[in-house]
């Protein structure tokens, strides 16, 4: 008895993304930690660069809680979508559609890690009135940091997983 080989290549219907997020071990349903903590990493960065500034710029204007706050959350928005927009501005992609890439890559990752943070700060006693030379100011903000990384993977798992989020980034990669 002979055995026929059939093509598969005809039956395939993932998309070019799907591929491509496969082979770097992010096919949907066998997203690894370690991707989702990578992902999760590169949103820290971003939000803990536009977060600190903020905060170091809203307590040296001794501005009020709220305000630095405000400010802190803004810029962790703007670092966060900056870094995507910028990577995949250099791969090619033009200015509109980068907007497009970043705001579905991030927006659930920094809104969950921006809620975390902020959440621990404001609970932490003394905190909010901390200066940015107090070591209550640092401990704060980075423990929150890495707190919200903590419960921010698994999101990030779950989306890229589905993907989302940052799945969506890998096509420009």
């Amino acid at each position: 008895m002979g055995m026929t080989v059939m093509d598969h290549t005809a039956h395939d219907t993932r998309t070019a993304h799907q591929a491509h997020a496969g082979h770097a071990g992010h096919q949907m349903g066998g997203v690894t930690w370690g991707a989702a903590a990578k992902a999760t990493l590169h949103c820290l960065t971003g939000c803990a660069i536009g977060e600190i500034l903020g905060m170091v710029i809203g307590t040296a204007l001794l501005w009020g809680n709220v305000e630095t706050m405000i400010l802190a959350i803004t810029l962790a928005f703007v670092f966060g979508y900056s870094f995507t927009q910028f990577a995949v501005r250099k791969a090619g992609l033009d200015f509109k559609p980068a907007v497009k890439v970043a705001l579905a890559a991030y927006t659930v990752s920094i809104a969950v890690m921006e809620l975390v943070d902020n959440g621990i700060i404001a609970l932490t006693p003394g905190a909010m009135g901390a200066h940015s030379s107090d070591a209550l100011f640092w401990t704060a903000l980075l423990g929150g940091f890495a707190v919200a990384f903590v419960i921010t993977t698994p999101v990030n798992k779950w989306m890229i997983g589905r993907g989302k989020g940052h799945a969506v980034v890998h096509a420009y990669h």
